[in-house]
């Protein structure tokens, strides 16, 4: 088990380090405004489904030896970086799937598939968050007490404080999209998540 002054401790550390704005929050704000926040938590899914899996290897040690091998890790945030680029492009020009439709038209369907996968690969593409996990974690967890309890406890926290920032985002998102439906700026709106999610795509490939 995990003690109470660690956990004192990593609630609020973890807790400052997941609501700074980054790429998965970036990505939540940008669904949100698109698609809303009941579709856009697919993507949460993926993304906690990401950050557990590098949470867990962050203690086992495959974390470490991931980060000594930096190109497969470049060509795999290319891939994520572009595919991202592209559809905050098409969202951009009010086109694709993910974009905001104009009145009178219904909006196309994201698969659900698709958004896990976009969360996923945000989550495990990000070195950045490799790196955090190996040097938070390690510290938290006790030699002399069994490795899976701890394990399960602080990897649940983690989630549940990035699930709630995800949807803090989200919400952020939505918010902005009612405002600017309002004043009928639905290309604006486009222009403004397809912005951002081209800059997510940025991020990632050369972050």
């Amino acid at each position: 088990m995990v003690s109470l002054s660690l956990l004192v401790l990593f609630v609020p550390t973890f807790l400052f380090v997941s609501a700074t704005p980054g790429m998965c929050m970036t990505l939540a704000m940008t669904l949100g405004m698109t698609l809303g926040i009941r579709r856009a938590l697919w993507m949460m899914l993926g993304e906690l489904l990401g950050v557990g899996l590098i949470a867990v290897l962050a203690v086992v040690g495959v974390a470490a030896v991931m980060l000594n091998y930096p190109a497969a890790f470049t060509v795999f945030k290319w891939l994520g970086g572009v595919y991202l680029f592209y559809l905050g492009g098409q969202m951009w020009l009010s086109r694709g799937k993910m974009a905001i439709p104009h009145e009178g038209l219904q909006p196309k369907e994201t698969g659900t598939r698709e958004l896990m996968v976009q969360g996923f690969f945000t989550a495990v593409a990000n070195p950045k968050g490799w790196a955090f996990f190996i040097s938070l974690l390690p510290p938290f967890i006790s030699a002399d007490q069994p490795l899976t309890p701890q394990l399960i406890i602080l990897v649940a926290i983690i989630l549940v404080i990035e699930f709630i920032c995800l949807n803090i985002y989200a919400a952020g998102g939505r918010t902005l999209r009612h405002f600017l439906q309002k004043s009928g700026n639905v290309r604006v709106l486009n222009r403004i998540a397809g912005s951002l999610m081209m800059g997510v795509g940025i991020w990632l490939a050369v972050g």
